[in-house]
């Protein structure tokens, strides 16, 4: 049995989680499917965004009030709830094309990345139990795209041709903004 020593540096990541450890090398073609995968978003969500916004009249009452409800949804109540709210209507009538439109922007031009792929995730997961059917398991698009947004934020995504390693490398007082501010890695990046 051979073992494989891999130093840390370039193209090495790891993690460790309740105890236990991951480390792996990636292939030198990383980096462009992880840009891939936030340019796919990224123009995914701006159009559905724009879209929603240039048709004018969205409304997500009706998903809100009758979707969850007619497919044995865990979270059938709080859909209800969410429906017939008319103050959470209002804001999901806002939320979803606007939230989509700059969630795609700051993906497509790769500014704060790991906060648009948050919000991004947020989204498919709220799609995921809006949209539930486990006929073919409880995987399906919406989780998958959820974890494509997650796996985006994870991989700092936005310092791959994007705007995040630029703001991240601004000079404040000679130094650079994530070593003046380290809690900006959780939004740039």
């Amino acid at each position: 049995m051979s073992t494989e020593k891999m130093s840390v540096g370039a193209n090495v990541f790891e993690s460790e989680i309740g105890g236990v450890s991951v480390r792996a090398k990636a292939h030198s073609l990383s980096a462009w499917f992880v840009l891939a995968l936030r340019l796919m978003m990224g123009y995914a969500f701006l159009y559905s965004g724009a879209t929603k916004i240039a048709e004018g009249g969205f409304s997500a009452g009706g998903y809100l009030t009758h979707s969850a409800a007619t497919n044995g949804n865990p979270l059938a109540e709080v859909f209800a709830w969410m429906g017939s709210t008319p103050w959470f209507v209002e804001f999901a009538n806002v939320a979803v094309p606007w939230g989509e439109l700059l969630i795609g922007l700051g993906l497509l031009v790769g500014a704060l990345v790991r906060l648009a792929a948050f919000f991004g995730a947020l989204m498919m997961l709220m799609f995921y139990f809006g949209n539930w059917d486990v006929a073919h398991g409880f995987i399906n698009g919406d989780f998958a795209y959820m974890l494509v947004f997650l796996a985006v934020a994870a991989f700092g995504a936005g310092r791959i041709l994007g705007l995040d390693r630029l703001i991240e490398a601004y000079e404040i007082d000679g130094q650079p903004l994530l070593e003046k501010y380290p809690k900006l890695d959780y939004i740039l990046g």
